[in-house]
C-alpha cells in the first residue's frame, strides 16, 4: 500500500443503522498497517448517527449548510493526517476485510491519483479486471469512472485542488478529470466494489439524481444540444448495462434516468 496512512472519510445524515455496518466493517479491515482514521461528515442528523460514530472513534464534523458532497469531502479532508483519503457513504459497505489494502494498492504507483470498484466498463461491458482509465478514455465516456461513494483519492493532489464545492453533484468526475488531463489516471476495479444499493430507490429520486448529475457534468463539460429526437434515440439504441433489449427499453428505472438526464441537459 502507499506509505503515510489512510484516512476514511464517511459522509451521513440520519443513518445510524447503516453508519453502525459500515463504521464495523471498515474497523475490520486488514492488510493496511495500522488501523485507518475515522472522520464522519455529519449532515445535520437527528438521530444516533453521530453517538454511532463515537463510539468508533471517528472525528466528528458538522457539514453546515449550505450542504454539497464536495464541500463535505473537503471538510473531512482538512482534518485528515492519511497519504490516501478514502471517501465512503455511510450505506456502503465492504464486502470482506481486504477491501481497503486492495484499494489503497494502486497508490504504489505516482500517477494514480484516485481508485473505485465498478461492475461494468466504459462501454457496458463486465469487467474481469482492472482498467487504468486515461484522459482520452475519460473524454469518450464522461459519464464512467472515479466514484466519490466508495472511492480513494491522493491527499497531495487534493490538497493542490480540492473539489468544487458548488456543484450539485459529480465533483467526484469533475476532479478526476483535472488530474486525468494532468496526465494522472484513476483505476476501476471490480475487486474495489462495496455494497451500495440503490435499487430500490423511488422512481422520483432516480430523476432527481439524474436530473442534478446532468446539470453538473454541463458546468465542467461541452457537450451538443440534446434535443427529443435524442433523448428518443438513446432510449431505444444505448442498451449499455442490459443483457436483453426487451428489458431495456421497457424498464421504467432506466426511461426515467433518461428523462432525469434530459430534463438536465435542457436546464
Amino acid at each position: 500500500m502507499a506509505t503515510g496512512g489512510v484516512s476514511v472519510i464517511v459522509r451521513a445524515r440520519d443513518e445510524e443503522r447503516s453508519l453502525e455496518r459500515c463504521l464495523t466493517l471498515v474497523a475490520g479491515q486488514r492488510g493496511v498497517g495500522e488501523p485507518a482514521e475515522l472522520i464522519l461528515v455529519d449532515g445535520g442528523s437527528s438521530d444516533g448517527t453521530v453517538a454511532v460514530a463515537h463510539r468508533h472513534g471517528a472525528t466528528v464534523l458538522n457539514a453546515g449548510e449550505p450542504y454539497s458532497f464536495g464541500g463535505a469531502l473537503n471538510l473531512g479532508a482538512s482534518e485528515a493526517r492519511g497519504a490516501v483519503l478514502v471517501a465512503l457513504s455511510a450505506h456502503a459497505f465492504p464486502r470482506d476485510d481486504g477491501w481497503l489494502a486492495r484499494l489503497v494498492a494502486p497508490f504504489e504507483d505516482r500517477h494514480v491519483a484516485c481508485a473505485c470498484g465498478d461492475s461494468y466498463g466504459p462501454d457496458g461491458e463486465l469487467l474481469t479486471g482492472p482498467v487504468a482509465q486515461d484522459a482520452a478514455l475519460a473524454a469518450r465516456r464522461p459519464e464512467w469512472g472515479y466514484s466519490n461513494a466508495a472511492g480513494a483519492f491522493r491527499a497531495e493532489l487534493w490538497r493542490r485542488r480540492p473539489f468544487r464545492g458548488d456543484l450539485p453533484a459529480c465533483e467526484d468526475k469533475e476532479w478526476a478529470w483535472e488530474w486525468l488531463w494532468r496526465g494522472y489516471r484513476c483505476v476501476v476495479d471490480p475487486s474495489l466494489l462495496v455494497d451500495h444499493d440503490h435499487t430500490h430507490d423511488r422512481l422520483r429520486d432516480i430523476f432527481r439524481r439524474a436530473r442534478r448529475e446532468a446539470r453538473a457534468y454541463g458546468s465542467f463539460l461541452e457537450r451538443p444540444p440534446y434535443e427529443p429526437r435524442d433523448l428518443v434515440r438513446d432510449w431505444w439504441s444505448d442498451l449499455r448495462w442490459y443483457d436483453s433489449v426487451l428489458k431495456a427499453r421497457l424498464s421504467p428505472r432506466r426511461a426515467t434516468r433518461l428523462l432525469g438526464a434530459y430534463a438536465g441537459r435542457r436546464h
